[in-house]
């Protein structure tokens, strides 16, 4: 930071000061995880000099021995986590993750079958303002209206009578398990493959905790944060078969030179999970769920689909007369951070929404734990009582403050800024 604060002193403090807010509120939002130093390390390495295109052994420019190195620790730790037939650590995001397993099976205009944004799904796998929309005939399922889960039944027969390239399962706010071998009944019966999006529940996928789709889809793509708490991309895993048309549409498909510097710190996640502790930590992500679910429906807020079988839960604030674009408005005056979401069968707009999406994983990786998620639920629905009430949110910002630091993030690293910067503004004063 020193040399940033010299050159760049308006970009050092943003980073501090970021690093500042990380640290002071509760950060809820369920796709947001905090990496580890070692993360934080890898990715800031002159590995951000080097152009790699191609794939280990077979580059495109010279000088790439240790890019190799790094991405090829990143592909074997990777296909060990998950126990797959082969793996693509290159893409930038899980939207091109999506986008190359899409160009791999389907030309335009074929149809895919995947869920609806509204009820769960995410923008990749058919809205129609995204790539996949425009690109593709989409075919949408979702929840049934009666309890909120995904409906497999309809599944089948949407399968059946569209008969898509690709069924999609996955999701990016449904909190409920996913049952993967009924999507395989689905696409074994239309002759479709399938393309599991397991973004939210890698980590729990790795740790064992929820159901793997390997042995039952050709694709299953996924980003490496969230959950799985690596940097900032995207991944690819598929059968053998499948895997030279994958490895070409997604370099030269869709990308140019790969990010090496994001995918030493993927190398660097990917070993983490592998560690015995990461299991443990995924049992606490979702044990802490449960308990803030629990805490939360007996501060009597309705959950979509009744609870939680995983690392998130949707609140339908609108229940109560919220939407949930206010709710999130209030909840971040008192120093906590979610994010409005439409809930299934929503009458309120996107941008506006009934309810809120809260996970587990970042309070997880600071170290909370039961206790604590019975007292962020309480904070939660205090400050949801009190979205008017700019007198409350402050008294709640305190108590959040005040649980914050008992358990720092990232505090040498931030004494580090300060420390650099206050010696900027000394030699200018």
């Amino acid at each position: 930071m020193d040399d940033l604060a010299r050159t760049d002193p308006e970009v050092a403090e943003a980073i501090r000061n970021e690093t500042r807010r990380q640290g002071a509120q509760l950060e809820l939002i369920a796709s947001e995880n905090f990496v580890s130093e070692a993360v934080l390390e890898a990715l800031g390495t002159v590995f951000t000099n080097k152009y790699a295109e191609g794939y280990p052994g077979r580059r495109y420019y010279g000088g790439c021995e240790y890019a190799d190195v790094v991405e090829t620790l990143a592909i074997e730790r990777l296909k060990q986590l998950f126990g797959c037939d082969h793996a693509n650590v290159q893409p930038h995001s899980g939207a091109q993750a999506n986008t190359a397993v899409y160009m791999t099976v389907c030309k335009p205009g074929d149809t895919i079958l995947g869920m609806n944004l509204s009820h769960g799904g995410h923008l990749t796998h058919g809205h129609p303002l995204n790539f996949s929309g425009r690109l593709y005939n989409v075919v949408a399922y979702g929840v049934r209206k009666e309890d909120e889960r995904i409906d497999y039944g309809a599944i089948l027969d949407l399968a059946r009578q569209h008969r898509p390239k690709v069924i999609v399962v996955g999701a990016s706010a449904y909190p409920r398990t996913i049952d993967f071998v009924a999507v395989r009944r689905a696409a074994d019966e239309s002759g479709a493959v399938i393309m599991a999006d397991i973004a939210h529940i890698a980590g729990l996928i790795a740790a064992g905790i929820h159901p793997s789709p390997i042995p039952h889809a050709e694709f299953v793509t996924s980003t490496t944060h969230k959950t799985l708490r690596g940097p900032r991309g995207g991944l690819v895993m598929c059968q053998e078969k499948w895997a030279r048309e994958l490895d070409k549409l997604v370099f030269p498909g869709i990308q140019g030179g790969p990010l090496v510097h994001v995918i030493a710190a993927k190398a660097v996640s990917f070993k983490e999970a592998l560690a015995p502790e990461f299991k443990a930590y995924q049992r606490q992500i979702v044990a802490n769920a449960a308990t803030l679910a629990a805490t939360l429906k007996g501060e009597g807020w309705r959950l979509v689909s009744g609870g939680t079988d995983n690392h998130l839960m949707l609140i339908d604030v609108f229940a109560r007369g919220i939407t949930g674009k206010v709710a999130e408005k209030a909840l971040e005056r008192a120093g906590i951070t979610v994010n409005k979401n439409t809930i299934p069968y929503d009458t309120n707009s996107p941008m506006v929404a009934s309810g809120i999406r809260v996970g587990t994983p970042a309070l997880t990786t600071r170290g909370m734990k039961e206790k604590e998620m019975e007292e962020v639920g309480r904070l939660i629905s205090r400050a949801l009582a009190a979205v008017e009430n700019e007198s409350s949110l402050a008294d709640i910002k305190r108590d959040v403050g005040k649980l914050c630091q008992q358990f720092p993030l990232y505090a040498a690293r931030l004494q580090a800024y300060d420390r650099a910067l206050s010696v900027v503004r000394g030699s200018t004063a």
